[in-house]
């Protein structure tokens, strides 16, 4: 298993990756473009797992200065329960604490009851009822 960071050239395989992934909704932000823009935001942070050149889990992993922001801890289908994504979690966690960032947010579909089950196991996360997020997109110019 090898851990690297997420490069632009990974991002057709992780589009792959992402796309035969139940529970993952992907958006316009995950066009090539912006998700270029994102990693040179936060360089460095999001990370991949790898086994024999094929990528088999990621995470991209962004924060504003104050606290950290997940998105798509995937692990493909064939390669979990081997602890990958705690791997990338952790690495998440320590790369964010290192920049002096230790509380960080994870945002979960309500209808990917695998990423639920995921997310309710970890001992050093907990759930949210006091928020509810509201999203915008600017209008087409």
């Amino acid at each position: 298993m090898s851990v690297r960071p997420i490069t632009p050239v990974d991002h057709p395989a992780l589009l792959a990756l992402w796309r035969r992934t139940p529970g993952l909704q992907l958006r316009a932000e995950d066009d090539f473009e912006p998700f270029c823009n994102y990693l040179a935001r936060n360089p460095g942070l999001s990370q991949l797992v790898e086994l024999d050149g094929r990528i088999v889990a990621s995470l991209l992993v962004g924060h504003d200065g104050r606290r950290g922001y997940l998105q798509h801890l995937v692990v493909d289908e064939p390669y979990r329960g081997r602890g990958f994504a705690r791997a990338l979690l952790g690495k998440a966690q320590a790369k964010l604490a290192q920049l002096g960032i230790d509380k960080s947010h994870v945002f979960v579909l309500r209808d990917a009851p695998q990423a639920q089950a995921f997310w309710e196991a970890q001992a050093s996360w907990e759930g949210r009822s006091d928020i509810q997020v509201y999203s915008t997109r600017r209008s087409g110019e």
